[in-house]
């Protein structure tokens, strides 16, 4: 073989080397771009960075800003609607019928039955008597707050609550454990009721008068609050602090029923002057009631935490 024929031969193989290099380097390229576009791909797929459809968007629920508290306002106020028409229906159907059938009798077999003296003491007895035995005593209170007022009045319903919450308290001592185990089915009301026993002194007076004052019933309370070894001393003062609104309610409630009956019995009629103060002390009354019982349950809540 000739020189030039050898260096021909050498120059066709370089040229087959070179092709085969590009042409490696061609599938390596379109191998590496086919696999950044796979993985570009799947990118797309797991992340959520571009901004979805327009239409995407029209099956979403959409809430109005401010509905649902326009509908709690809503129901607020046909609920106050309610009430005002029960009232009304109350004073103008329901008080003439207790006045007539009931006030005016009771008074009158009062007046007949007993003297001052012995009423005084068949009402102490009767507010103190009737938690005993798991009976309500607000008709007594209302009896006291009709035939006495608001000063002598007050005093007879407190000396008859200092015994209506005592005697329970001593009576449910002696079945301490019973009284456990009939909390235990109610929990929630059971943790509440366990705190007018923790704490020093006042804190369970303080749990006790709030406790007095919430919406809890008191002939239950009288009994369940044994179960929370709570001392007798701001037991007992708690709760003559935490009822005094009720019993001011309650007579207040007798006093309005008093001169309503006289008025009736008299054939007299109320002045307009007469029914805007009864009106206004009625639902005063009814309102610093239900601030009270609310700052109450909040007191509470607060205790617990």
């Amino acid at each position: 073989m000739s020189l030039d024929q050898l260096t021909q031969s050498n120059l066709k193989n370089d040229k087959l080397s070179n092709y085969h290099f590009e042409t490696m380097g061609e599938v390596t390229i379109n191998v590496a771009q086919g696999i950044q576009q796979e993985n570009t791909d799947y990118v797309r797929l797991g992340y959520f960075d571009e901004q979805e459809p327009e239409e995407y968007g029209r099956f979403l629920p959409f809430k109005v800003p401010g509905a649902c508290s326009m509908w709690w306002w809503i129901k607020v106020v046909l609920l106050g609607l309610c009430l005002l028409a029960l009232v009304a229906s109350f004073f103008i159907w329901g008080m003439p019928f207790l006045i007539d059938k009931v006030i005016i009798p009771v008074l009158d077999w009062e007046a007949l039955t007993f003297s001052t003296h012995t009423l005084v003491f068949v009402l102490i007895l009767s507010i103190g008597f009737f938690p005993v035995f798991l009976l309500p005593s607000a008709p007594s209170m209302w009896l006291a707050g009709i035939n006495f007022g608001y000063g002598f009045g007050f005093l007879i319903v407190m000396a008859g609550t200092s015994v209506g919450m005592s005697l329970p308290y001593f009576i449910g001592s002696l079945f301490h454990s019973r009284i456990q185990k009939w909390l235990e089915k109610w929990p929630k009301k059971a943790a509440v009721i366990r705190l007018a026993g923790e704490g020093n002194w006042f804190h369970q007076f303080r749990a006790v008068a709030l406790l007095r004052i919430s919406p809890f019933p008191y002939i239950i309370f009288n009994y369940a609050v044994v179960a929370t070894n709570v001392k007798y001393c701001p037991y007992i003062i708690g709760s003559y602090i935490g009822t005094i609104p009720e019993v001011f309610i309650t007579i207040y409630s007798g006093r309005l029923l008093r001169e309503l009956a006289d008025m009736k019995s008299e054939s007299h009629h109320l002045t307009t002057l007469q029914n805007v103060y009864n009106t206004l002390g009625f639902f005063m009354a009814v309102g610093t009631t239900i601030c009270i019982t609310l700052y109450a349950k909040k007191a509470l809540r607060t205790l617990q935490t």
